[in-house]
């Protein structure tokens, strides 16, 4: 079974890869930071890309002026778990559970223009660009799989990814500095998970792809949440013990403090 989805997979790959003319375009990339030290304090930042399609032919440096940039920024996967509430006898309750598998904790669709104007539908979906035609596993019954676009749970999964600022998509987070330079602001809040992203930058011609690229950065703690992290992971027996001790420490200072003589 194994052997069958990888084989189909690369043939999906392949049909894909065949339905797009030979480049002669190079794409380079840059990212400003490629580690986001977070602490306390943190309060979310921005990190810009830059990129320069290079044409390296005749026929390249004619089209220039319709390039088309889409920047997908992927974070560490996660499996969460949803919840459906309904009133019931004036009290708000669970009543029905669906559970998203390895999905992006952040994901973020940044282009210069709307994307159904630089490829076809068809095309974005094969690609999975947009939050509309990314893949986000479900558990349903005993498969996995996902459902589709207009259903309820996968539409307020990502209503509520957009509402915090985990998921984004801006039509408009790509300028083309010149016909060949672009710049784009990866936006990273406050409550951006701890992990590797994925940067995977496509670049786009009269409706087709022509090449694309790939980068990555790092979110990483540091200071003392850090440490009280590590010690967690690393030595829970002693972690709990202190965390005990401290505990107690806590109460009977308080008890001393304001006792009644």
């Amino acid at each position: 079974m194994t052997r069958r989805i990888a084989l189909a997979a690369t043939l999906f790959a392949a049909s894909i890869a065949g339905s797009f003319p030979a480049s002669a375009e190079r794409l380079v990339t840059s990212i400003s930071h490629h580690q986001v030290l977070v602490n306390s304090s943190f309060s979310g930042t921005a990190i810009v890309l830059f990129g320069t399609v290079e044409p390296d032919s005749a026929t390249a440096r004619r089209r220039a002026a319709e390039y088309e940039i889409v920047v997908t920024v992927a974070g560490p996967k996660q499996t969460v778990v949803t919840r459906r509430k309904e009133r019931v006898l004036g009290i708000w309750t669970n009543m029905a559970a669906r559970t998203f598998v390895n999905v992006p904790s952040y994901l973020a669709v940044l282009a210069n223009r709307p994307l159904d104007q630089i490829i076809d539908a068809e095309l974005l979906r094969q690609l999975q660009i947009g939050l509309d035609n990314i893949v986000l596993p479900q558990e349903i019954g005993p498969d996995i799989g996902d459902v589709a676009r207009d259903d309820p749970v996968r539409t307020n999964f990502i209503r509520l990814k957009r509402e915090h600022r985990l998921y984004v998509q801006r039509t408009n987070g790509v300028t083309l500095l010149t016909p060949t330079v672009f710049r784009a602001e990866i936006p990273l809040p406050a409550e951006a998970p701890v992990g590797n992203y994925d940067v995977d930058v496509k670049v786009f011609a009269n409706r087709a792809m022509l090449t694309r690229a790939n980068s990555a950065f790092e979110i990483v703690k540091v200071g003392f949440e850090q440490f009280v992290a590590n010690a967690a992971r690393d030595y829970g027996l002693l972690y709990g013990i202190a965390t005990a001790m401290m505990a107690i420490l806590t109460g009977w200072f308080a008890a001393v403090v304001f006792r009644r003589d």
